[in-house]
């Protein structure tokens, strides 16, 4: 059975929960493919807000096995705390899986982010100090410790060691930091954490393709979105993974012929957070109603996210790099009290009309938005249920918007509630 992939086509904060909690119902297994806690997912049932980080979106199901796949690191502390939080409120987590190859977060990994960070001064990323980053970086070294060497004391303990043997010095000498405590660390690892997380290790690999030899339903989840992509995302203010369709392969341990669709998921305006070019940014009032009205805080870290008009340039270029099937339209109600709405068509950058996105940074920096505007609606549609139910204006909205993009709408969410959406194709 193929496996659909649900992504984010802005700079992330899309609303990816609330919609791949939805498009989960009718799945077995839900897998995280790459990212860390540096990523919230948001999701409203019955009036209760539950916020995950780390596990799959997929765990208010029973029926559903969440797996956290080898493209994730992982913090153990996090996720015991986040299971443990889940299990408080009656939700069983023993259905969880993590994957024996997805990387570890250790100690030193959030120390050296949070210097290079501040050793960036005013050329920062805006990085989560989180360690994410550090941890990728190991992998790519190939001195990376992953979870199942936490299931070998001796070889977890070597790894450490070697690891060690250049981070010490580094914070020590150069940073003025502590150096890591080998004997801490592992104890912490290997008597605290492991007995908690070791019924969860499994062999990923195996346990997907099993279920989609069997013919079962696979939902490949990721985390950030499009334009904080390493590879193609607005370098270097990205994160230090793949969150494209493409890196659900990888993270997921599938090839993309397993892959049969691919859902964008779309804010109906854009944010994003920390550092890097925004050429339909607004600092105006709207802006700040999109902010205020839209709690446009991160799930995590609670900063104040940059909001702007929607940027249908990017959504254009996203729809290539991800081979989108359809869009997911969220957060479409924050618009409601607006007398006029627009959609970035095209840049101006030094005098000329680009309607795709500029391949050089700098071009980028330049680019001001050329929009098309629209009426507003002015109505409540919190409560709309069919295409029907939305005002014209709505409507035309999301018309044009799939006319711009060259994508169809499939879904759009009119509030944060489990139910509060349309299927609108």
């Amino acid at each position: 059975m193929p496996a659909t992939v649900v992504v984010g086509t802005q700079w992330g904060d899309e609303g990816k929960g609330k919609f791949t909690d939805l498009f989960a119902k009718e799945m077995q297994l839900v897998v995280r493919y790459q990212g860390g806690h540096n990523a919230g997912h948001t999701l409203v049932v019955d009036g209760e807000t539950t916020a995950l980080q780390l596990i799959p979106s997929g765990i208010l199901y029973p029926h559903i096995t969440p797996v956290i796949g080898n493209g994730v690191v992982v913090d153990p502390r996090v996720l015991i705390e986040e299971v443990d939080k889940l299990e408080r409120k009656g939700i069983d987590c023993s259905r969880l899986r993590v994957s024996g190859n997805a990387h570890l977060i250790l100690p030193y990994h959030q120390e050296l982010d949070v210097v290079f960070e501040r050793h960036l001064g005013e050329n920062k990323l805006g990085t989560t100090k989180r360690g994410i980053g550090p941890a990728y970086a190991d992998k790519a070294f190939r001195t990376g410790i992953r979870v199942q060497d936490l299931l070998d004391p001796k070889i977890f303990r070597q790894k450490l060691d070697v690891v060690l043997h250049e981070k010490g010095p580094l914070l020590a000498k150069v940073y003025n930091r502590l150096a890591p405590d080998a004997d801490a660390i592992a104890d912490k690892y290997l008597n605290e954490y492991l007995p908690r997380i070791e019924p969860y290790i499994c062999d990923a690999i195996d346990l997907v393709h099993e279920a989609l030899e069997a013919g079962q339903q696979v939902l490949l989840e990721g985390a950030q979105a499009t334009f904080l992509d390493l590879d193609h995302g607005t370098y270097p203010f990205v994160t230090s993974s793949n969150p494209t369709a493409g890196g659900a392969c990888t993270g997921a341990g599938i090839g993309p012929r397993h892959i049969d669709r691919v859902v964008g998921i779309a804010k109906a305006y854009t944010t994003r957070v920390g550092s890097g070019p925004f050429p339909a940014e607004l600092f105006d009032e709207v802006g700040d109603h999109f902010v205020d009205v839209g709690h446009e805080y991160g799930t995590n870290t609670g900063r104040r996210r940059r909001t702007g008009w929607f940027d249908a340039v990017m959504l254009r270029h996203a729809a290539r790099l991800n081979s989108l099937s359809d869009l997911a339209l969220t957060k479409l109600d924050i618009l409601d009290a607006l007398e006029t709405v627009k959609i970035c068509v095209a840049y101006e950058i030094e005098g000329r009309r680009v309607e795709t996105m500029p391949y050089h940074q700098t071009d980028f920096h330049k680019a001001r938005p050329i929009y098309e505007e629209l009426p507003g609606w002015q109505t409540d549609i919190s409560e709309c249920t069919e295409p029907g139910d939305l005002p014209q204006a709505a409507q035309d909205y999301v018309r044009a918007i799939e006319r711009y993009v060259g994508v169809p709408v499939s879904v759009i969410g009119v509030g944060p509630g489990r139910r509060q959406y349309v299927h609108w194709s």
